[in-house]
């Protein structure tokens, strides 16, 4: 711990989603660079055990089902009686700084990946980052986008068991690497960090080259396609 660089030193972080998960890896990974988190996300005792696993005094759990737009002020109101955090726009823009991260996905850049809901509220999320960056510029608040390749895990687990043939292999153009949890994580930790303060509206896909490429045809055509 004391060697890692305090990347996030002073700052609080407020997560959806975070009691498992891209959420939970980027909650650990955002409390060793030095910043308090909030967790919000309705899966209490799962919450609350990470939070008391990551440590208190650094980590507070709220229940927050953000569907409903009571609980999503309670949890904003509560964070802000706690720690006066920077990240809700309502507090970001008196302090005329902040960042927000969005979580996409490579089904909002290209089609046909999962089912049409899945796929238009992906691509509905790039364009609210894209709006809301120009929307908040002139507070200082800056807003990106994280669209991350398939990954086997959590509710990934389920669509790959009902559709096995179609999900057996999932190409990647990036040869020997496979996307994980902690790399979505540490992509998250790089954008909200003072090293992507000049950085917004942006919508950084993490898909090892999967959308700028077709497999089957071209000068880097591949028979079989990398797993």
């Amino acid at each position: 711990m004391a060697n890692i660089p305090q990347r996030l030193a002073t700052k609080v972080a407020f997560i959806t989603g975070g009691a498992q998960g891209i959420g939970e890896k980027t909650a650990r990974l955002f409390v060793k660079h030095g910043a308090k988190v909030v967790i919000a996300d309705i899966q209490d005792d799962l919450g609350q055990s990470v939070c008391e696993d990551i440590g208190l005094d650094k980590a507070t759990f709220i229940h927050c089902d953000v569907t409903i737009e009571s609980d999503v002020e309670n949890a904003i109101n509560l964070t802000l009686a706690k720690y006066g955090t920077k990240h809700a726009a309502r507090a970001m823009i008196p302090a005329c700084s902040g960042s927000i991260i969005m979580m996409g996905s490579i089904s909002g850049s290209i089609g046909g990946v999962i089912s049409h809901a899945y796929s238009s509220s992906k691509h509905a999320l790039v364009g609210l980052t894209k709006n809301t960056a120009a929307e908040l510029g002139q507070y200082g608040i800056r807003v990106n986008c994280l669209s991350p390749h398939f990954i086997r895990s959590g509710s990934a687990i389920k669509v790959t068991s009902d559709l096995p043939e179609k999900y057996s292999k999932v190409y990647s153009n990036l040869k020997g690497v496979a996307l994980t949890e902690d790399d979505v994580a540490e992509a998250a930790l790089f954008l909200a960090s003072d090293e992507a303060r000049y950085i917004s509206g942006h919508n950084l896909v993490l898909d090892g080259g999967f959308t700028v490429i077709n497999p089957a045809f071209g000068l880097f055509a591949r028979a079989t396609p990398v797993e």
